[in-house]
């Protein structure tokens, strides 16, 4: 995932868009994988373990409003800067 959205960051972004954000979906959920694989290092955060998918409208509404958070919370970000 670190990979391609580097790629993606450096070979595909346009001017004026945000950075690339990746989302994982996994069938099975393990806390204690996560942890080994010490994603927080690379930047990589676990939001939400769900044990399994909301149906599709619900998924996409929860997808939206997370992205409409985080361009908000980036464009407070850049206020402050």
């Amino acid at each position: 995932m670190e990979l391609y959205l580097k790629w993606l960051d450096r070979y595909e972004r346009k001017e004026g868009e945000f950075a690339p954000v990746g989302l994982i979906l996994c069938a099975e959920s393990s806390r204690e994988q996560a942890e080994l694989l010490e994603m927080h290092k690379d930047g990589i955060m676990v939001a939400e373990y769900w044990t399994e998918l909301p149906p599709k409208k619900q998924l996409e509404e929860k997808i939206h409003n997370i992205l409409v958070e985080a361009r908000d919370r980036m464009e407070r970000n850049k206020l402050i800067e």
